[in-house]
């Protein structure tokens, strides 16, 4: 083994939207630290950040239902979905400032407009989408947001959906024309030849093995060249893990105390994959249901229009499995090395606790290709089987911690990050909304683990993004001014098709 030690400023492992996303940061804020960037796979965003294991929704609480739930008194709670549309307002703003530096080019090839809609069935359902109208629609983040439950009116807006429907079934929808498709595959490969013309250096099928701390306080990460056999210890003052799901197994190689007494989760997924360019052609929208009694989150069924390599697509999903596998391309014993003895009493609460969701993703296991499209019918009432393939999507893995709350073994649905308490190193757990608010998650990274370049920072990150530390709600002219300027920029002023 070659024992050199290669010291650099800042270690990025995994090179998907979120190392990509603070690697671009940290070169605007600080260009002469140096950077390296270590990925086990052939290419930049591979994984959770490839276009074909994510939705690929700019979330922005516009259609997704599980953001805005209805208390005990009946009344639509829209703190969440206030929170998830500003931090989305942060990427977009970022997103644009490289894109006008031409930093990074071609937004087309990475964001489009597409109408997000949210789409519900019954009575109660229509009753509850068309209470969160209300709630919504009266706030700035919202303006513009459609309600419909008529028939011909929702023919118009998703023909494919509502083609021969009853119109004695009740139905709705809410549409906003401002939502977002974006490939975060193909954003983050640009992101990433931004960053290797700034001079980081970018490690290709390289795979950490190991994460110490060494006696001045850095940290030393042992790498494995998977193509040439070699083995190298690299060492930075701050390191970020951006690794997906095996964050968690690299941060528990760290030690430190915040990484115990932490668990996870994994979840696998489906997409449903039209392939009969006629019925692609017939709806245009970002359709999201809503999901089950007594079904998770994660489940929650929607019908997409996507972007993928410049061609339309159309996707049906997710349907759930389970895997042991913390990472799509991983291994079969990442949740049996995942368990440690300080975290085994949380794992084995959260077994206990989570037995309707076992029984959940076991019933999505067992479901044969016409039981999926019995489910896709419930969208699309003449869908054929022959029109539809299956396709593998990612892994994600849910955070499972102790919570004050909920108490041992507690399963968190959303991102998570896990710093150190001198803010040397920190790493990234956890899923939806992921992607999306990658900056608003890389910014709380930057102010958690560089609080006394912050102050510095700020003038940079403002001119970057220009609502850094600003409430949206208490600032409409700029939430306005915002929303002209970036889609200007990146080119979200399209008109919708017509459908004949």
């Amino acid at each position: 083994m070659n024992n050199s030690q290669k010291k650099t400023d800042v270690i990025l492992i995994g090179a998907g939207i979120m190392s990509a996303t603070l690697g671009s940061l940290l070169k605007e804020l600080a260009p002469d630290w140096t950077i390296k960037v270590f990925e086990k796979l052939d290419d930049a965003g591979e994984e959770s950040s490839n276009e074909w294991n994510n939705a690929g929704t700019g979330h922005s609480a516009l259609c997704e239902l599980n953001y805005t739930p209805e208390d005990s008194d009946g009344s639509i709670d829209i703190s969440k979905a206030i929170k998830i549309n500003e931090q989305f307002q942060l990427s977009r703003q970022f997103w644009s400032h490289l894109v006008k530096c031409n930093l990074i080019r071609n937004p087309r090839d990475f964001i489009r407009p597409i109408p997000h809609m949210s789409l519900v069935q019954t009575e109660s359902d229509v009753a509850f989408l068309k209470k969160r109208f209300e709630a919504l629609s009266g706030n700035p983040l919202f303006q513009g947001m459609e309600f419909s439950d008529d028939p011909e009116k929702l023919k118009d807006w998703i023909p494919l959906i509502m083609e021969g429907r009853s119109s004695k079934e009740p139905i709705a929808a809410t549409k906003m024309d401002s939502g977002t498709d974006v490939n975060f595959g193909a954003l983050t490969r640009m992101m990433f030849d931004h960053l290797k013309d700034k001079g980081v250096e970018i490690n290709y099928r390289h795979r950490v093995d190991d994460i110490k701390r060494t006696d001045d306080g850095s940290w030393e990460v042992k790498v494995s060249d998977l193509g040439s056999g070699k083995n190298d210890c690299h060492s930075a003052k701050f390191i970020f893990i951006g690794g997906g799901g095996s964050s968690l197994l690299l941060l528990q190689k760290t030690g430190i105390p915040e990484s115990k007494h932490i668990g996870g989760f994994p979840v696998s997924g489906l997409f449903m994959v039209c392939n009969n360019p006629k019925v692609v052609a017939r709806h245009h929208a970002k359709v999201y249901g809503k999901a089950k009694v007594g079904a998770p989150p994660m489940s929650v069924p929607h019908l997409d229009t996507r972007y993928i390599d410049n061609k339309e697509t159309l996707l049906f999903g997710p349907f759930a499995g389970f895997s042991p596998k913390f990472l799509k391309t991983g291994s079969n014993f990442d949740l049996i090395d995942s368990v440690k003895p300080n975290n085994v009493f949380t794992m084995l609460a959260a077994g206990v606790k989570e037995r309707a969701l076992t029984k959940y993703l076991i019933q999505q296991v067992m479901l044969s290709h016409e039981q999926r499209m019995e489910l896709l019918r419930e969208f699309i009432p003449t869908a054929k089987s022959e029109d539809w393939d299956i396709a593998q999507s990612g892994t994600r893995v849910q955070v499972i911690k102790d919570t004050q709350t909920s108490g041992k073994g507690t399963l968190q649905f959303g991102t998570e990050v896990i710093c150190a308490s001198d803010g040397s190193i920190a790493a990234l757990l956890g899923a939806s909304p992921g992607a999306s608010t990658a900056v608003y998650v890389m910014l709380e990274v930057l102010e958690k683990c560089f609080p006394e370049q912050m102050k510095a920072w700020e003038s940079k990150i403002k001119e970057m993004i220009p609502t850094f530390g600003v409430s949206l709600l208490e600032n409409v002219a700029l939430f306005q001014e915002i929303q002209t300027t970036t889609a200007q920029t990146l080119g979200l002023n399209e008109k919708k098709p017509v459908f004949s």
